[in-house]
């Protein structure tokens, strides 16, 4: 596999990612506004080591909480394993 193809591959998942993302926000927006129902949701972004968490309610927020720290330990093993394998 070459290089070219190789980043031809990830450039086409971002934007399979992308057009997924767009989708299910109108496939919410839709649902939501023939059920009435109200939306939840909650986001995370990731500053080097520092979460910032945002939320419509707590347990959604809890749920992010939870993943964050999930999220940095696994990070943190990624970091540091490589150190300790090399000794």
């Amino acid at each position: 596999m070459s290089a070219s193809s190789i980043a031809e591959f990830g450039f086409a998942l971002v934007i399979l990612g992308i057009v997924l993302a767009f989708v299910a926000a109108i496939l919410l927006i839709v649902r939501a506004g023939t059920t009435g129902a109200k939306a939840r949701g909650a986001g995370i972004l990731l500053i080097g080591p520092i979460p910032i968490i945002f939320g419509t309610d707590r347990d959604s927020v809890k749920v992010l909480v939870v993943l964050a720290i999930v999220l940095m330990a696994v990070v943190f093993m990624f970091m540091v394993l490589p150190s300790l394998l090399s000794r």
